[in-house]
Formats: C-alpha cells, structure tokens, sequence
C-alpha cells in the first residue's frame, strides 16, 4: 500500500469521525427534518456495532441504481456523494425480496484476507471509472475493517437493511462510474456533490 493511499485513506477516518459526530449530534438535538419514516431493519443490522453513518441529508428515496442478486437479494443504490474529504460514500439498502429466509453469501466480503479476517461485510465492493480507467477498493479502517456496513448474516423475508460503503473519490470529472459486488450484475451511478 502507497503512502499516498495510507494519508488518503487516514484523511477520510477524519472525515468520517466528523460526519459520524455531526450526525450524532443531529439526532440527539431531535433534528430529523420532520421526517418520520423510519428505516427498516433486522436486529441483525445493529450488529454492526454503530459502524453505519446515518442516511445523508438530502438522499433521494428513489434508488439511482437496482442491482438483483442470488437468492432474492436485491441491492437498492439511493445516492452517492462526494465529500470533500476526498471519499464518496454510497448508500442504500440491502432486501430480501423472496419469500424465504436468505443467507448472505460469504462471497460479497470478496477475497482478500484482510477484509475476510473482520467477517461477514460489502467489502468486495468496487467502483470503476472507466474514464480514467481506475478501479477504487472499499476503503479500509487502521485495523484493516472495511468502511462498509458489518455484521449481517441473515434476512428474513421481505426483510432489509440500510448499507453504506465508503471508496476514495475519482476525479472531479468522473460523475458516472460503474459499482460492481460480486454476485451482483454491475450498475452505472451517478456520483454528486
């Protein structure tokens, strides 16, 4: 791994820890905007241990990309955005939308040992960016955890879970790229902010 990469990487943990406080501060203020809907999720989901950030201000509800999985799964990609810290955060939501309980497959953490080593994650996520033909990997914490939401094994049916995955960003003139998961067909998103 570059230096480069490492000070990219370690500028995003701050970022992150300074988004995750703000939301964290949002919430405790009783700032939701008025929106009462609430996300749909397993106990299973809050396993993760507080690792997924909040929705992000100003998310469509209407998914930029669908993604159908094995088994049912089905990968619901609401927005991608671009933060200044030099990362591009993507979130959505992971459904079951068979009519049986599902086991999510091992083979979404993809294969590289570090991320294996941390367990069960969206971690074989890439974007790719066909532009400056670049592939970007799921960014990774000091500990070698994926910054992907965790600790998920199971859904029920009709079951979902919010998801998050955090890349380093492409260019600033790169807005469309390809987000590929194994097992999934890839999808073309659109990147804002």
């Amino acid at each position: 791994m570059s230096m480069r990469f490492t000070a990219k990487a370690r500028s995003g943990m701050v970022a992150l820890a300074v988004v995750a406080g703000l939301a964290l501060g949002t919430g405790a203020c009783g700032g939701g905007g008025g929106d009462d809907k609430k996300p749909q999720s397993t106990p299973a989901a809050s396993k993760g241990g507080g690792s997924q950030p909040d929705t992000q201000e100003g998310q469509s509800e209407d998914p930029i990309a669908e993604l159908k999985g094995p088994s049912g799964l089905l990968l619901q990609i609401t927005s991608a955005v671009r933060d200044s810290g030099g990362f591009v955060t993507v979130n959505g939501s992971l459904k079951n939308d068979s009519g049986t309980k599902v086991v999510i497959p091992s083979a979404l953490s993809g294969n590289e040992t570090e991320i294996i080593n941390n367990g069960l994650s969206l971690g074989g996520a890439t974007l790719v960016d066909s532009k400056s033909k670049k592939r970007y990997y799921v960014l990774r914490d000091t500990e070698g955890r994926p910054l992907t939401t965790t600790g998920f094994s199971a859904l029920s049916a009709g079951d979902s879970i919010d998801v998050f995955l955090q890349f380093p960003a492409p260019p600033a003139s790169s807005t469309d790229v390809s987000f590929q998961l194994p097992l999934f067909p890839s999808g073309v998103i659109k990147i804002s902010g």
